[in-house]
């Protein structure tokens, strides 16, 4: 438990490594038109951490709460992602995972077996959750570096 708190508390170091000297045309930069940028991306990760810690800390104050997640594809569409401001948005991201590190520093074993339940795919522990978050921000940083790539390829 303690490598994934410590990893999920890495998480906004780790996102700005990936952009870090990045230029406005690289984060704006979309390989086709269905697909998201960078800057996208990252706006994304801030909505979904949002409502990921509201479901983290739901299960560690109710019994067995109902879990729900949003379309991705809605929000990003509704509510214009290209104007957001980005870097209010990762601040919004540190701001929600430094605030949940006191949280987690003190979890108790039982807390990490506390259960959550998605309607449609079933019952979740805590722990299962914050793996999640973790995993989320691998795969979004792994996608992060598909763009970039991407983007040198058409440069050339």
């Amino acid at each position: 438990m303690e490598a994934l708190i410590e990893e999920y508390g890495l998480g906004y170091k780790m996102l700005r490594e990936a952009i870090n000297c990045l230029s406005e045309e690289e984060l704006r930069f979309k390989p086709a038109p269905n697909k998201w940028s960078i800057h996208q991306v990252l706006i994304h990760v801030a909505d979904s951490e949002l409502v990921s810690t509201q479901r983290l800390k739901k299960v560690l104050a109710e019994e067995e709460p109902l879990l729900t997640s949003p379309d991705q594809d809605a929000w990003a569409n509704a509510l214009g992602y290209d104007q957001l401001d980005r870097e209010q948005y990762l601040l919004l991201f540190e701001l929600l995972r430094s605030s949940m590190l006191p949280i987690l520093a003190q979890l108790t074993t039982e807390q990490v077996k506390r259960v959550g339940v998605y309607a449609d795919e079933g019952r979740f522990t805590f722990k299962q959750l914050l793996e999640y978050r973790v995993e989320h921000i691998r795969g979004h940083l792994a996608q992060i570096e598909r763009l970039k790539k991407e983007y040198r390829q058409r440069q050339v």
